[in-house]
């Protein structure tokens, strides 16, 4: 995984990608519905601006990150606050929480440990994790616009944390993680050499483009509309239920095709 310096120039490249989305948008635009059933754009951003601001406090002072830890059921409730806001206002607000949780991920002590909601996280993951939700409700955004992104290499973020929160997966459906590892081969949108994960020789493997692999593990789309293949049944029941993000699954995205 790149250093984090690399990564925070990658959480900083996303938010601008969506930023060039709802930048031109008028008040009304903000409220048009997005594939996030009862979100429209402006809940899209107050929930990333919601999770850039707890991140900072986790950054900046952990005791007020625990002492004010909010529950699952909060994030619709915080998305929704959010959404009443001026469009100007709103993203005013987000421009700033990213950039400051930028500066303060720069300037944490190496080996320092963020709180969050699951496991104490690195900066690094941190960063990643923020790319990896800022592209996915990019994405959000994206459909509701009717536009199409093109994407970049940095959805190594996003297929890395996938690939890492497998027995996440698993566990998160009530199922018992495989006891062996996977090989993962993302083909990369230039088409180079392939981003792998795990041993050559495993006997299950998965392979995908990465923008197909990204929409399916943050569960932007159906698996009949993106193309991925797996080798081994335990590689095959991953792909319905891969996910790179916490929290319960929700419900699939209805098939396009």
């Amino acid at each position: 995984m790149p250093d984090l310096n690399a990564l925070l120039a990658d959480m900083a490249a996303e938010g601008a990608s969506l930023d060039a989305l709802v930048a031109p948008l008028d008040a009304a635009s903000w409220a048009l519905p997005t594939p996030a059933e009862g979100w429209t754009i402006a809940h899209q951003i107050a929930h990333l601006t919601w999770t850039e601001e707890r991140a900072l406090v986790a950054a900046t002072d952990p005791d007020a990150f625990w002492a004010n830890l909010p529950r699952i059921e909060d994030v619709d409730l915080k998305a929704a606050e959010g959404a009443r806001m001026d469009p100007a206002e709103l993203l005013d607000r987000w421009r700033k929480g990213l950039a400051e949780l930028g500066a303060a991920l720069a300037a944490l002590p190496p080996g320092t440990k963020l709180p969050w909601f699951g496991p104490p996280m690195a900066a690094g993951s941190m960063a990643t994790a923020r790319i990896m939700e800022t592209w996915a409700h990019g994405e959000d955004v994206a459909d509701a616009l009717g536009v199409t992104r093109a994407p970049t290499a940095r959805l190594r973020n996003v297929a890395h944390i996938a690939v890492r929160a497998r027995d996440f997966a698993f566990h998160n459906r009530g199922l018992t993680p495989p006891g062996e590892e996977f090989r993962v081969e993302i083909t990369p949108p230039d088409g180079g050499e392939p981003w792998t994960w795990g041993p050559a020789d495993a006997a299950q493997r998965v392979s995908a483009p990465a923008l197909d692999f990204c929409l399916l593990a943050t569960r932007r789309r159906n698996r009949a509309d993106v193309s991925v293949s797996a080798q081994g049944p335990d590689a095959e029941r991953w792909l319905d239920i891969v996910q790179s993000f916490a929290g319960p699954p929700g419900a699939d995205r209805p098939p396009r095709t």
